[in-house]
């Protein structure tokens, strides 16, 4: 009896799945007010025509991705609504910068798939009040829709562009390359959305924090762990214990753990070597919270304490790092920031690597924008701005010595500076020295 009614308790008890908003997550949904406030600069930004997104699509996790989970929501679709909603479609109209109308499709419920995913979202009241969007439609009826909105006479896409993904997401569904690229001008989302996505809102702040909180105490606890003979798997163990222990559902990128030769392979994410006493170990690690990625990397001593040498080049990457954060202020950008700390490395390498400076060794760009994705959207010759968070990350790798050293700080850009979110994981000498005491 309880098996046979099973798809009608689904439909008719209005409990909303955990995949539909990020219900029951450790972070929560995003608080409506917000969604409004994001869909509303999009109009500002468009200033006249529609946008379309999709939503993204489950994996197999049976086939390609047996080690994942076998949906993550497209960014913007996220951004935007609020919504995990596979098979989702939005439009967003707007005219003279005006925000107009607001259309979200979501694919009817089917109580014999539930049986195997869990309630889903369907388009219904619940989906509304979540996003805080009035118009809530049937996935089955967005080619109608569309079309009927996109070609009648006031329409905003005749007075401005239909923007979408190009070669992407919606383009790739032959309905609407038919229906657009044949009778419209086509515009790029990415743009749009990367400008408003660069400068983050209170609540992305909130989940950025955390994230980069969880992995500060990751840190720590590898750390704590650390012993000569530990494979590096088993610190990466310790890593993304403390992650999920915190509440953060996935991983915002392969962890790296880079122990001795491995420490100056910049991407190493094999975790496959095992540790020898004197080894420098980078770990590069970022925590995913509420759709959000963190990015702190340090370097430690297996054995508990630098060499001499170990220290020098450690302390010369602290102290190029620390050059860039405190030049770090609104106004000045990633590239002047590169320049800052490339010349401040050039003129305190000594003979530390020789003849020449120690930004031969210094392989890799300063900074990357954060957020949604750990490499994040952004222009990187946007002038830095309140609300702003970007990555820096200087490094010296010198493979013949197999000594690899990486600071990455995760900063938020302040009206009067900057702020080091990711100060909670020991970074100098003594503090990290003392961490593994």
């Amino acid at each position: 009896m309880r098996t046979a009614g099973f798809g009608v308790l689904l439909l008719a008890s209005g409990v909303i799945a955990p995949l539909a908003a990020q219900v029951g997550s450790p972070a929560g949904p995003v608080a409506v007010e917000r969604l409004e406030a994001r869909r509303e600069a999009l109009a500002r930004a468009m200033g006249s025509g529609v946008a379309i997104f999709r939503s993204g699509e489950p994996k197999s996790v049976e086939g390609d991705y047996p080690q994942d989970s076998d949906y993550r929501e497209s960014n913007d679709f996220l951004y935007l609504t609020g919504l995990e909603a596979p098979g989702g479609w939005l439009t967003v109209s707007a005219r003279d910068s005006a925000l107009g109308e607001v259309q979200l499709f979501l694919p009817p419920r089917s109580p014999q798939s539930e049986r195997w995913t869990g309630p889903r979202l369907g388009p219904d009241s619940a989906a509304a009040r979540i996003s805080g969007i009035e118009q809530v439609h049937s996935a089955d009826s967005v080619q109608g829709i569309l079309q009927r909105s996109l070609f009648r006479s006031d329409s905003p896409a005749r007075a401005g562009a239909v923007y979408l993904r190009k070669s992407e997401d919606a383009l790739e569904n032959d309905f609407t390359r038919r229906l657009i690229l044949g009778s419209l001008s086509v515009k790029d989302t990415r743009p749009l959305t990367a400008q408003l996505r660069i400068v983050k809102d209170a609540d992305e702040l909130a989940r950025l924090r955390r994230a980069i909180d969880i992995t500060a105490e990751a840190q720590r606890d590898a750390m704590k762990a650390a012993r000569p003979g530990m494979w590096e798997y088993e610190l990466e163990a310790v890593i993304e214990f403390a992650f999920r222990r915190n509440g953060a559902e996935r991983v915002g990128f392969p962890s790296i753990v880079g122990s001795g030769p491995n420490s100056t392979i910049l991407h190493y994410d094999k975790s496959r070597r095992r540790t020898e006493a004197g080894d420098l170990v980078v770990m590069d690690i970022g925590a995913e919270y509420g759709y959000y990625s963190a990015d702190v990397t340090r370097t430690i001593p297996i054995s508990g304490k630098f060499t001499d040498r170990q220290r020098q080049i450690y302390e010369l990457v602290l102290n190029t790092q620390q050059a860039a954060i405190d030049s770090t202020r609104p106004g000045m950008t990633i590239g002047r920031l590169t320049q800052i700390a490339r010349k401040y490395m050039d003129d305190h390498s000594g003979d530390l690597c020789g003849e020449s400076s120690c930004t031969r060794y210094f392989v890799h760009g300063l900074s990357h924008w954060l957020g949604m994705d750990v490499h994040d959207v952004g222009n990187y010759g946007t002038p830095l701005a309140p609300g702003m968070v970007f990555t820096i990350e200087p490094g010296i790798y010198i493979p013949e010595e197999n000594l690899g050293v990486r600071l990455e700080d995760d900063i938020l850009v302040t009206a009067t500076g900057a702020e080091n979110l990711s100060a909670g994981a020991p970074r100098t000498v003594r503090e990290v020295e003392a961490a593994m005491r």
